[in-house]
């Protein structure tokens, strides 16, 4: 429908005999979901796995750990050596498909394309519906309708796939816990703080 084609019929759309379902199916087919996952660090899709070094993998110099990535990996949020990730892992390489470290056990919080995360639908949020949606777009839009301008519409700077990915990603946001605004140094003061010079408290500006 981004292309301005009729829609594909709800029960037979997926076999339905159509230039415009297998140009889709191709994208499909070529990680197209696993590119939009790429995109950004979607709360939706992420997971937490703990991972051993894999004892077959000895490297002959540097870092003496090895770390097999997961085969569901498409983005990394946090690499930790503790569970609860409080201490992020500054001392690491990313060489092909391994995270090389010097500790034995590695935390790894990352964008998962499996299908109980990323590649469950049903998870996914309306926004990031539609930012897949206009992604696959402008991939078949030239081949299917031979218009260029509708082509550079969707994908130009700050077009129609880049508005999509914007709000996709502002909604996604909100899914982050609360943070709240560092005070300072006038409260921390009054809460008791190093420099504190009175019996204040913060409900009240006279203490």
């Amino acid at each position: 429908m981004i292309c301005g084609e009729r829609a594909l019929n709800s029960s037979t759309g997926l076999t339905e005999a159509r230039e415009a379902r297998r140009l889709l199916d191709n994208v499909w087919d070529n990680d197209g979901v696993k590119a939009c996952l790429e995109a950004a660090q979607w709360k939706f899709a992420m997971r937490t796995v703990m991972i051993d070094y894999d004892p077959d993998v000895d490297p002959d110099f540097g870092l003496r750990r090895a770390f097999a990535k997961p085969t569901d990996w498409c983005v990394t949020s946090a690499l930790c050596s503790d569970e609860y990730f409080n201490t992020p892992l500054t001392q690491y390489f990313d060489e092909a498909g391994y995270w090389y470290a010097d500790i034995d056990q590695l935390y790894v919080r990352y964008v998962s394309n499996d299908d109980e995360y990323g590649g469950d639908l049903s998870l996914w949020p309306a926004r990031f519906t539609k930012y897949v949606a206009t992604y696959f777009a402008g991939q078949i839009i030239l081949k299917l309708t031979s218009d260029e301008k509708k082509q550079e519409k969707i994908l130009r700077p700050h077009g129609e796939l880049a508005r999509a990915l914007a709000d996709a990603k502002s909604t996604d946001a909100m899914a982050d816990p609360t943070k709240f605004l560092p005070q300072g140094a006038w409260t921390r003061s009054r809460m008791g703080g190093r420099n504190r010079r009175d019996g204040g408290n913060r409900g009240s500006l006279t203490g």
